[in-house]
């Protein structure tokens, strides 16, 4: 049966955090794919699922982000991205059934991302991108999804044409959630869409929750997630940076410590964010400290 989604948010819930740099710490070339992980090291793609689990998180999310055929095509995969589309679920939900011994239940949402095309620009035929994603969404559903969170999305054109695509395909919940990091407050989408204007296109399409991710951090986020709860009355999930990235001699450096990061809850909490936790630079860590943030405000 699939989650009531105002039901479990009914009590806040902890997200996982970022996937890409933990992968990335493994061994992940900067720019490869890194769902070919999910059949070439499913050890590994495991390993960062398990360490979110083990850090106390209800949610984790899987290494899917990329897999439709659109973004793979790139690569010369796009003709795997259902198989590797359902390898990645698979693997974080036996990290989240490894927590049953424990007493927790873990849910597992599938990570569905944009397909890299702007939609205005006409590049490819809006059916052509609806199929990618129902494609990606049957398949995440197969390998045991309990609900899919469309994530970092820029266009609302685009996430209106994805929420329409999985929810032709399957019944679980999904989750709307774009980056709102643009403007001069900072509430805009690259492509100047607010908050009220993700919350409206929810409601009108049917989505279960509405969100944000990634941005410059969850302080920004605090507004954002105000934005939302004046706007609709659906969950509310919240995944930010670890702030803006640094650039150093190793690469990108994220300048907010776990401590500093989980600071914020209780006021992600009081602007109504139901679903807390963490995107680019976030680490089990971090998850680990806003669960006992959580904790220490209950």
């Amino acid at each position: 049966m699939a989650i009531n989604l105002r039901t479990y948010a009914a009590s806040p819930r902890v997200l996982d955090g970022a996937w890409g740099t933990e992968l990335q710490k493994l061994g992940l070339p900067p720019g490869s794919p890194s769902e070919i992980w999910n059949v070439s090291k499913p050890d590994a793609v495991e390993q960062v699922a398990r360490s979110y689990v083990e850090a106390g998180c209800d949610v984790v999310l899987t290494n899917t982000f990329s897999a439709n055929r659109i973004i793979l095509d790139n690569h010369g995969i796009g003709h795997r991205a259902a198989e590797l589309a359902e390898a990645g679920v698979l693997l974080s939900r036996r990290a989240a059934d490894a927590a049953k011994s424990a007493g927790r239940d873990v849910k597992v949402f599938a990570s569905i991302g944009p397909t890299g095309l702007v939609v205005m620009m006409g590049d490819k035929p809006r059916e052509v991108i609806a199929a990618a994603f129902a494609e990606a969404a049957e398949a995440v559903a197969f390998g045991g999804a309990d609900g899919i969170v469309l994530e970092s999305f820029a266009e609302l054109d685009e996430i209106a044409i994805a929420i329409e695509a999985v929810k032709g395909k399957t019944d679980l919940p999904v989750v709307a959630s774009m980056t709102f990091a643009s403007g001069p407050d900072k509430n805009c989408t690259m492509m100047g869409n607010k908050p009220s204007d993700l919350a409206a296109l929810a409601l009108r399409a049917g989505a279960d929750a509405v969100g944000a991710n990634c941005g410059v951090g969850p302080e920004n986020y605090v507004k954002v997630a105000a934005m939302f709860r004046a706007a609709c009355d659906l969950p509310i999930w919240i995944k930010a940076n670890a702030g803006l990235p640094e650039m150093t001699r190793e690469g990108a450096r994220f300048p907010m410590g776990p401590a500093q990061f989980a600071a914020l809850v209780p006021q992600l909490l009081a602007s109504g964010a139901n679903f807390i936790g963490g995107c680019c630079g976030t680490t089990p860590e971090h998850i680990r400290s806003v669960v006992q943030a959580l904790r220490n405000r209950q």
